[in-house]
């Protein structure tokens, strides 16, 4: 039987206070890796979700950060090596939320400035702050979480896209600039995901949507963690600088 086991490994997450992040933290310390859950905002969630992790016999910790912003995230990375052990597996999940999708006419300016900061800074910045301690093991995964959407390109999406669409520019080439270290580079792509707040909701099946996919449903984070927990094991230790859509088939990279 082949199994997964991250024992021996620290794992950070950003955004793991959220919808997705919070599945990812769970899925790898399951594995039986050590965790780090950033946060931003939200230091409830994340404290409650660290607790949960504690009792379930997994050692971690919490540590807030503007994912957009060098200094903080340098400072995150302080915290860490002071108290806990530097991450052999980092997962950038944080995002900002819009509010709203517009046309590019009418999509305020600041909406892409998030976007850049949290989608192509984010990934930036995590990498100049924890890679430098993979590079010295030689050895380490770096896994983002990217979209569907941003093969898509649909109307009202651009600031979005915008975002997603550079930071995958920027993942692609950390995967050739590190792969010599022995550190792969990685992205997910989920579809539209049902999280908890769907169950709550009772939102899980939506027709309509439902039917343009060729799995003929949504995605689960549980399904999208899987595929973070694939990436960050010695199974994908030969797969590097990919984009790896989780969305039952709704975007398909072609050669």
């Amino acid at each position: 039987m082949i199994s997964i086991d991250l024992s021996g490994k620290t794992a950070l997450v950003t955004g793991a206070s959220g919808e997705l992040g919070r599945v990812m933290a769970r899925t790898l310390a399951k594995a039986g890796a050590d965790m780090i859950l950033h946060y931003y905002h939200n230091a409830e969630k994340a404290e409650k979700l660290a607790a949960e992790l504690r009792e379930n016999g997994t050692r971690c910790m919490t540590v807030c950060a503007d994912v957009g912003d060098l200094q903080s995230v340098l400072a995150m990375r302080d915290e860490v090596a002071k108290s806990f052990t530097m991450p052999d597996i980092i997962v950038d999940n944080a995002v900002v939320q819009l509010a709203s999708w517009m046309p590019v006419l009418e999509q305020p300016i600041e909406d892409y400035e998030s976007q850049f900061k949290s989608c192509v800074l984010q990934n930036v910045n995590m990498a100049k702050a924890f890679l430098p301690a993979m590079i010295e093991k030689g050895w380490g995964r770096m896994i983002g979480t990217n979209t569907e959407c941003a093969m898509q390109c649909f109307e009202g999406q651009s600031a979005y896209d915008s975002g997603k669409r550079g930071m995958d520019g920027v993942m692609r080439v950390l995967a050739r600039e590190v792969g010599k270290y022995g550190i792969t580079v990685n992205q997910v792509a989920p579809g539209y995901t049902i999280s908890d707040r769907d169950r709550a909701n009772h939102t899980e099946v939506l027709p309509e949507s439902d039917a343009r996919i060729p799995l003929r449903r949504r995605g689960t984070d549980q399904e999208v963690a899987n595929a973070v927990l694939f990436l960050a094991s010695d199974l994908a230790s030969y797969i590097t600088g990919t984009y790896l859509p989780v969305c039952g088939g709704n975007v398909m990279p072609t050669i």
